[in-house]
């Protein structure tokens, strides 16, 4: 069934990106939540996954099948957001568990993990005062949106804004 589904995706049919999305959603989604423990950044490496799957239809390869697939990309994207996201403490041992945490042991992957560290440091500090603090407050400190907000006494959309283009910035900055 699955080759049919790849066939008529490739094709373009949008019945066949609907069974997909419905076959193997939350199978993708758990596999990306377990890794970053944050839902609503699963959700969001979870809807990329297919949306790239939809718009790179007709180049994809797929020799080791759908769920390999798909399994593969989630690991691609939440290496990314750490690579991305380096910011929250306690991510430098999450990222040398996806990067194989045999090699992470060894001390030239120690020197990248912290100039990696380093350089998002480095980045924040390159942002403007309130942005910084928006981004700290919601990483290090892991507050919700609406206590940011309540305790700058800004809007939750504010608060959303600020990260986005923080975000942003820092992808730019880091790459």
């Amino acid at each position: 069934m699955s080759e049919i589904l790849i066939a008529l995706l490739k094709k373009g049919d949008h019945f066949a990106m609907e069974k997909i999305f419905n076959l193997y959603w939350e199978t993708i989604f758990d596999a990306a939540f377990k890794k970053i423990g944050e839902e609503n950044v699963a959700q969001d490496i979870t809807q990329e996954i297919f949306i790239s799957l939809w718009e790179n239809r007709e180049r994809i390869a797929l020799s080791g099948g759908l769920s390999a697939y798909l399994h593969g990309a989630v690991k691609f994207k939440v290496i990314n957001y750490f690579r991305n996201n380096t910011v929250k403490n306690g991510h430098q041992a999450e990222f040398a568990t996806l990067m194989n945490q045999q090699y992470a042991d060894a001390a030239d992957d120690q020197i990248i993990l912290q100039d990696a560290q380093q350089k998002v440091e480095e980045a924040l500090m390159q942002l403007p005062e309130r942005m910084r603090q928006v981004v700290l407050m919601s990483r290090k400190q892991e507050k919700s949106i609406k206590e940011i907000a309540a305790e700058l006494n800004i809007s939750v959309q504010t608060v959303k804004n600020q990260i986005t283009s923080a975000m942003k910035l820092l992808k730019k900055s880091l790459s």
